[in-house]
């Protein structure tokens, strides 16, 4: 029995170290509630994130280093290449949704009937190939390490869940970026499904884009500069 006590103690205190005073399975789990979760949790870290850029922003003013100013100098110099400077400009808009329920098509997987993760991608592989000088999805800035996954019937956007249409904005030379989309065979698939079943397809250009500078993380293992 000291044994068995023993054994029950450690796993109650292994369950409370691990899950931090929180419940390890709480209930009403749905997926609904797990994305509004993270998405506050999302809230909160990008809040910390920006607390912690202004501090060592202030910090670095106050130090009077040579090497360290010609280091901010170069950052500052590709912060706009980067995303992480507002843009804005002439370009493109385009909203992607899902078929309406009423749409049934016998034999056909329903799956085809909504917007995924690589139907956004590949208009937003295409923007890129046209010269996009920046982009964003649903607002958001999009950057080089912006991960676009779809969960359930929704998307996660930094850890961000958005429900359709989504909205995706380009900024650059207007031409260029709806050849770019004319020349893209996925851009061409979606188009024709759009056309035959339903889905959401409004593509339209804008005289004035706003993109905001990007306020995410930025995860990355090593990078390199090449000429």
């Amino acid at each position: 029995m000291l044994v068995l006590a023993c054994t029950c103690g450690l796993v109650f205190v292994a369950a409370a170290v691990t899950s931090r005073g929180q419940d390890l399975r709480p209930a009403g789990g749905d997926l609904g509630s797990v994305l509004q979760d993270r998405a506050r949790e999302v809230d909160v870290r990008r809040a910390r994130v920006e607390a912690l850029q202004a501090e060592v922003d202030a910090l670095s003013d106050r130090v009077d280093d040579s090497g360290l100013r010609r280091q901010v100098a170069r950052v500052e110099e590709l912060a706009p290449a980067a995303g992480f400077t507002a843009l804005e400009g002439p370009g493109i808009r385009i909203a992607l949704e899902d078929a309406p329920r009423s749409v049934e098509v016998p034999g056909l997987d329903p799956n085809l009937l909504v917007v995924h993760q690589q139907d956004i991608q590949a208009f937003v592989n295409a923007l890129w190939a046209g010269g996009a000088e920046a982009i964003t999805l649903q607002g958001q800035r999009l950057i080089s390490t912006t991960g676009i996954k779809c969960v359930g019937n929704t998307v996660v956007l930094d850890g961000v869940p958005y429900s359709p249409p989504y909205v995706i904005e380009a900024i650059g030379n207007q031409a260029r970026l709806e050849e770019a989309l004319r020349s893209s065979t996925e851009v061409t698939t979606y188009a024709q499904y759009a056309e035959r079943y339903g889905l959401g397809l409004d593509q339209r250009l804008v005289d004035n884009v706003v993109a905001p500078a990007h306020t995410g993380g930025v995860s990355i293992d090593h990078a390199s500069l090449t000429p």
